[in-house]
């Protein structure tokens, strides 16, 4: 029997925003479930980021906030200089803690945090990336059967990231941007 998903995580760093903007335009606009975006990026009190990936987005584009309540088929950025956890399988709370492998907010951080929620009803896509942030937290997600999506490195701007998940970990799925979109459609459970 299929494993539901009930949260998909995408973690990623240098080289991610462009597979998102492939991505995005091809999502279903009727998910079973929310998307929580993870990408190190500059703190800056004019950031786009959000109107860029929601003009690409048949799905609306949000940005945490602390305390926010997170609903099936929206997608949630979450905001430079925060880490972003799970209070239960609906809320959200934004941290201000110690940077985790250099960056605020982590990867591993959500991760982490949705693998103790969520449990096997965890997904998490790792992007291109430059440093080893969301290895340990896939790796948690692992131990709790979650399932583990990685880019192929061959097709990262910069595939340090995603070569070290598979260098690193048993991962369920190694996907091509041009097959993120159906392999996301395909795990709700409204497809």
């Amino acid at each position: 029997m299929k494993k539901v998903t009930e949260i998909l995580l995408i973690g990623g760093s240098a080289g991610s925003i462009s597979v998102l903007l492939e991505v995005l335009p091809h999502l279903s606009d009727h998910l079973s479930f929310p998307i929580v975006v993870v990408v190190h990026r500059q703190s800056h009190p004019e950031s786009i980021l959000e109107g860029l990936l929601g003009s690409r987005s048949r799905l609306p584009v949000e940005e945490t906030y602390d305390k926010m309540t997170l609903k099936a088929s929206y997608i949630y950025l979450v905001p430079a200089d925060y880490h972003l956890l799970f209070e239960n399988k609906q809320l959200v709370s934004l941290d201000y803690s110690e940077k985790v492998n250099y960056s605020r907010p982590s990867i591993d951080v959500s991760f982490r945090s949705a693998a103790q929620i969520f449990t096997e009803h965890t997904t998490a896509l790792l992007l291109s990336g430059a440093n080893t942030d969301g290895i340990d937290g896939l790796r948690c997600i692992a131990k709790q059967q979650g399932t583990i999506l990685v880019q192929d490195p061959d097709t990262a701007e910069i595939a340090f990231m995603p070569q070290q998940a598979l260098l690193n970990l048993q991962v369920d799925t190694v996907l091509k941007p041009g097959e993120m979109a159906s392999f996301i459609n395909q795990l709700s459970t409204n497809y």
